[in-house]
């Protein structure tokens, strides 16, 4: 393999039931490509595969060609709400049922179908067309997917970052395979006989068993391969160029079958929707059956019930499901073409109502909340601290130590007892920090310099650091800030770059590495120079304060620093005399060749040396904030949502992150759930956290899994209670089933933010997932409902088009539903006084007409509305808690229930004797009281919404000339029809008004006094 060829990125299949996950259809198995099997993949000989394997292409489509039709009605009508006109359509094809034109019930019904799969229809092209994109790519570096051969680097070695993959954001090391490494050129992987066997896929990110196998060797070559032999997909080598074979593709790479498959997500408020066309379906059949009893049962009563039950179809409007769709539409709109989001894309119109109602907001930490981005802050000796802003003094100082070489060549071992001057403290600290770390510098071409060249001269523009973790990345670069440069390093030696230009020679002893248990690293150093030799340290001041030297500063301090979100380490040193090295090396070394407690033995040999060690200096670093977080979580906390942080990254870092961002505020307790492996551990760790109260948790993804295995239902009742949750060490797969344990325990709204390609998972799981368009890729961007390029942007697209959108859909969908409501009454109404009769009151067009053009845009015009500005949603997040509290969608809609009775009774009573005049008042009022009534909820008036008024009225106007087969065209322009129709109008809007004051009288809402 080589560079500059075309390889597609990661496939994201479509939600399957586990019958099958291993394929990516039912029929896979006739494809080859059914159960997951261990595979032997030969060199350079393709001809010798043994199984298909997926295609490795991107696929967020929810359809394909033959699918999408048949998906797209069976999810329209599997729910009763659609089903039910379905039905109700079907029925005029029975003569004896039939009410009037075939068209007043097809027509309504074929809209809305076709306007909904118009919209499936685009978002399914746009998808298809980003996923082109996606999969048409060059990648111009090999980000190999499969088993690393060799690298370009002289010692075979590279560096990994994987935080796409596991959240984790140190560099990892990998290593070639050793006969591979040796040979020549990359050309000649192709003429050795070799295969690489494998194991089958499955999801563990951190464990690979395989090996390699070259036959041509004499005697043949066997090589084991693990977890340091492989690159992921979905991570990014650091420097130089990888060849490898490819293992996995498509389905059966780690990074996706770490997610879960996407699927269809069905809003909250929709689904309340068709919850409440049930319950007036059942007011349907009452109203049906109170008619047919009070007929006593006569006759054919069965078919009076059918054709009742058609008559008063209108209780459940068709048309509210169009003005829903549609009104979705203009929200996603309105947010796409949000100037103060720029960037901000709806990649699901189907839930811009579900930001409005969000409890619980869980987001990642890496790329998300910070950039990632580690920054040197702060150096602190105990009598001074150098900041940012004194960086040119230190500077100053170290090049002074360096030029003075008396401070190198001429200490005395007495020196330790007298008080140091200013200049060598900070040259022995800063001298210390560009020891006491695992950073290797690489050397690359950048087109003026060869690599060879750059290395032998230590070019700086050529040089790039690696290490496992960038907070010793961050650490060695500052270093170079202010002159002291590490410029090579290998297994056994290290090479600094003084000020005045000189080299310095280390031969690194012993290397003691970084471990969670240990929380501390150090090295063991002989300067060529001189001969001394000099054990560094660092480490938390939670290990270091028992290793040092008594002083009184080192706990606060590291407490202040701590405070502003910094993360600390403590730097210390002592100087050995050879015996006491080669003391230390026999004893160290004897413990190593321990057969039995050889940890324990090793660790105690180590503990020997880390004993009254010289206290050098603290140093403070920052992992960046994206701008803004810090005022975006404290407008989500205000209103009332609780914020999650799950990422795959360490414990130390993910709390270090959470206090500086403010997830955690300063006055908050913090408990730590300890590491547990057994049930007894986990239940007495529940307890004690149980006896805590008003404390932010922080957990690790072990003992997460420990808790959801025993007592899921006690973690998550106790987790819940918690003002902020931390967990760290986080599977992708954990995040998801976190997601989906909040919904089904508290049954609140969930929202997800993520990045990278392991918050996908989370993403699809949670009720709304927003997509952070990162430096590391748009996985998570891709198959998320919302894409934002900066976390900041989440208050606006929750506070003001999250809130916006629910109060809209409410309003909206109470004035459709009143509005059949009135005409339902009035025909129970007729109804009643003609004997109970199965007449329809209006007939064709004015049914159509009065739900659609005489009506409709005046009510679709309330999706401009809003009750506050913009900058007062954002300015007092806590009208983000009301919408909780709102009454449900039918307390408003049935309370205007009384106006089609008064317009009915109204018109009986003014009619002059003909039939025909009652329906041109009654249905005059009706369309002028609408209007009226919709003006009068109005509480920020938009310029189409006088449009619409005026539109609407207008229409009906027109109209009249073509309608005297209903309505009398004489009797309309009589002074006798003004009067009434004004009359009936006024006094069924007076209901209304009265409503209206008194509730702003007696109970004004939260937002009243704001606009006043």
């Amino acid at each position: 393999m080589t560079d500059n060829i075309p390889l597609q990125p990661v496939r994201r299949p479509k939600r399957q039931d586990s019958k099958h996950r291993n394929g990516c259809c039912p029929w896979s198995r006739c494809c080859g490509m059914g159960d997951f099997r261990p595979r032997t993949v030969w060199l350079g000989h393709p001809e010798k595969r043994e199984q298909r394997y997926p295609r490795n292409v991107i696929n967020n489509q929810k359809y394909n060609f033959f699918t999408f039709l048949p998906a797209v009605l069976f999810n329209q009508f599997k729910y009763f709400f659609n089903l039910y006109f379905l039905l109700l359509a079907c029925s005029q094809f029975i003569k004896e049922l039939r009410l009037g034109a075939l068209y007043t019930y097809w027509v309504p019904l074929g809209l809305v179908l076709a306007i909904t799969i118009m919209r499936e229809a685009v978002e399914e092209i746009r998808c298809y067309i980003r996923d082109k994109e996606m999969n048409s790519q060059i990648y111009s570096k090999l980000s190999t997917r499969g088993k690393d051969r060799r690298t370009s680097e002289r010692n075979g070695s590279c560096f990994l970052r994987t935080d796409q993959l596991d959240g984790e954001t140190d560099w990892k090391l990998r290593l070639p395979v050793a006969c591979t490494q040796r040979l020549p050129t990359a050309a000649d992987l192709l003429q050795i006989r070799s295969y690489v066997y494998a194991e089958e896929p499955n999801i563990d990110i951190h464990n690979f068993i395989g090996t390699f196998t070259r036959e041509d060797g004499d005697p043949p070559v066997n090589e084991s391969l693990s977890i340091e032999n492989t690159l992921w997909a979905s991570t990014v080598v650091a420097s130089g160029t990888v060849v490898g074979v490819v293992i996995y593709t498509g389905k059966e790479l780690r990074s996706v079958m770490n997610t879960s498959n996407p699927r269809h997500k069905v809003g909250l408020f929709d689904l309340e929707v068709n919850c409440l066309t049930k319950i007036l379906f059942g007011a349907l059949v009452v109203v049906s059956l109170v008619m047919v009893a009070l007929q006593h049962f006569v006759g054919r009563w069965y078919l009076q019930i059918l054709r009742f039950l058609l008559l008063f179809s209108n209780i459940v409007p068709i048309s509210l499901r169009v003005n829903l769709d549609m009104g979705k539409m203009v929200f996603s709109w309105m947010i796409k073409r949000d100037s103060k989001i720029p960037g901000t894309m709806v990649r699901s119109s189907t839930i811009p109502e579900q930001l409005g109602r969000i409890s619980y907001l869980l987001t990642d930490k890496t790329g998300t909340l910070t950039q990632n981005e580690m920054v040197f802050r702060r150096l602190h000796l105990g009598t001074v601290a150098y900041g940012m802003d004194s960086m040119d003094e230190v500077q100053s100082l170290v090049f002074t130590g360096f030029y003075d070489q008396n401070l190198v060549t001429s200490r005395a071992p007495a020196a330790t007892k007298v008080r140091k001057t200013i200049i060598s403290r900070v040259h022995e600290a800063v001298k210390a920090i560009a020891l006491v770390h695992n950073v290797t510098p690489v050397y690359e071409a950048n087109g003026v310099t060869d690599q060879a060249e750059a290395e032998q001269h230590y070019e700086d523009t050529c040089r790039v650091y690696q290490a496992s973790s960038p907070d010793e990345v961050s650490l060695v670069q500052w270093t170079e800030s202010v002159g002291l440069t590490l410029v090579g390093r290998d297994q056994s030696s290290m090479q600094l770059r003084t000020p005045t230009g000189q080299i310095l020679n280390f031969t690194i002893l012993q290397i003691f590495p970084f471990t969670y248990e240990s929380k501390r690293m150090g090295i063991i150093v002989r300067d060529e120079s001189t001969g001394e030799i000099t054990f560094y340290m660092k480490g938390a001041d939670v290990v270091m304060a028992g290793i040092v030297q008594y002083n009184d500063w080192l706990e606060e301090e590291c407490g202040n620093m701590a405070r502003e979100g910094l993360r600390v380490l403590v730097v210390s040193k002592k100087s050995l005399t050879e015996e006491q090295y080669q003391d230390f090396e026999a004893r160290y070394v004897q413990a190593k060749l321990s057969v039995h407690d050889r940890s324990l033995k090793v660790a105690t040999v180590i503990e020997s040396l880390e004993m009254e060690m010289e206290l050098l200096c603290l140093t403070g670093v920052e992992d960046q904030l994206q701008t803004d977080v810090r005022p975006t979580l404290e407008i989500l906390r205000n209103a009332g949502i609780k914020v999650w942080m799950l990422t795959g990254d360490k414990l130390e870092t993910a709390t270090c992150t959470a206090k500086n961002a403010h997830l955690i505020t300063r006055n908050q307790d913090i408990h730590i759930f300890r590491s547990v492996t057994t049930r007894g551990e986990a239940h007495l760790e529940l307890n004690a956290f149980r006896r805590k109260h008003d404390c932010a948790l922080v957990i690790s993804g072990d003992s997460l899994e420990v808790c959801l295995k025993y007592y899921e239902y006690e973690f998550m009742e106790l987790a819940c209670q918690c003002p902020a949750v931390v967990c760290c060490r986080c599977t992708p797969t954990q995040k998801a089933q976190i997601v989906r344990l909040l919904q089904e325990r508290t049954g609140k709204l969930t929202c997800a933010v993520g990045d990278g390609g392991n918050d996908v998972s989370m993403i699809q799981e949670a009720d709304c997932g927003v997509g952070v368009e990162g430096k590391e890729g748009k996985q998570a961007s891709l198959a998320a409902d919302f894409s934002v390029t900066q976390f900041k942007h989440l208050g606006r697209l929750l506070m003001v088009h999250g809130r916006n959108s629910y109060k809209r859909s409410a309003a909206l969908s109470q004035f459709v539903i009143h509005r059949s409501l009135c005409i339902s009454t009035m025909q129970a109404v007729f109804s009643s006084v003609f004997y109970f009769a199965s007449v329809s009151l209006y007939q064709g067009f004015l049914i159509i007409g009065y739900s659609t053009i005489y009506t409709m845009f005046p009510v679709f015009s309330l999706v401009l509305d809003k009750d506050v500005k913009s900058e007062v949603a954002m300015l007092y997040p806590e009208l983000y808690k009301d919408l909780l509290k709102l009454v449900s969608l039918s307390g408003r809609a049935l309370s205007f229930n009384s106006t089609g009775s008064i317009i009915m009774y109204g018109a009986l009573l003014l009619f002059d004797s003909e039939f025909v005049h009652i329906v041109a008042i009654s249905f005059t009022s009706l369309i002028l009281t609408e209007l009226l009534m919709v003006a009068l909820t109005i509480q920020t008036w938009h310029w189409l919404m006088i449009v619409g008024e005026l539109l609407s009225l207008a229409c009906y106007v027109a109209s009249l000339v073509f309608l005297h087969e209903f309505i009398d065209v004489y009797f309309i322009t009589t002074v006798s029809f003004l009067w009434k129709v004004t009359v009936i109008t006024l006094v069924s809007c007076l209901p209304l008004y009265i409503l209206k004051y008194l509730r702003r009288r007696f109970s004004p809402p939260s937002y009243s006094k704001l606009t006043s």
